[in-house]
């Protein structure tokens, strides 16, 4: 039993560390992040590892009940995700126009663990598409809490990586945080379109 949910952990963890990228999140977070104070900084860490436990964990045990429920297919939530990366990518080109405004957003209300963090970058339709192949293959509940206690590995990798970036923001001071959040903002748009680019592919053939 024990070696069933090993084994469930194991490929869970090295199936999802990939689509999740861990890494890649950090300069995106903290781009998002400069304007905000550390306790900010340290809770938006921490909420967003916390959305993504319960996105992925939730996914596993009825997300693919939910899409079918609401007649909603890979495709079009590609397409969903890409515009909320979108959205994020053009702030972020553009933040340097209303920067004061940004700071203020940041450090009262500029909640950016859920969306766009943990849901689309992080725990997006690649990594729910894992988590629910690995649904359809579970052959019991050992199987069920080897891929949850690889989801918690995961998120627990995403949190060191959220946290120990710190340094890196400090390093750049103010005047490269913004070249280095405007290039991202380009890229991350770039990555909205080929979301979207994918999902449109997917709902034509």
């Amino acid at each position: 039993m024990w070696e069933s949910v090993l084994g469930s952990a194991a490929g869970t963890f090295l199936a999802l560390l990939p689509v999740t990228d861990p890494l890649g999140a950090v300069p995106i977070f903290y781009s998002l992040t400069s304007s905000g104070s550390d306790s900010y900084r340290r809770r938006q860490a921490r909420l967003t590892t916390i959305h993504v436990l319960w996105l992925l964990a939730g996914f596993l045990l009825v997300g693919k009940v939910v899409l079918e429920f609401f007649g909603i297919s890979f495709a079009v939530l590609r397409i969903a995700g890409g515009l909320l990366i979108a959205q994020t990518g053009w702030e972020m080109v553009n933040s340097h126009r209303h920067e004061g405004d940004t700071a203020l957003a940041a450090n009262t209300s500029g909640d950016i663990a859920f969306a766009p963090m943990a849901m689309p970058l992080v725990s997006g339709p690649g990594a729910i598409g894992v988590v629910i192949g690995l649904s359809s293959k579970a052959s019991g509940w050992p199987d069920y809490f080897g891929s949850l206690v690889g989801i918690a590995l995961v998120a627990g990798v995403l949190y060191l990586c959220l946290m120990l970036g710190e340094p890196l923001l400090k390093r750049l001071g103010r005047a490269g945080t913004r070249a280095l959040n405007q290039i991202l903002g380009f890229l991350i748009l770039a990555i909205a379109l080929q979301f979207m680019v994918d999902g449109l592919r997917e709902l034509l053939r």
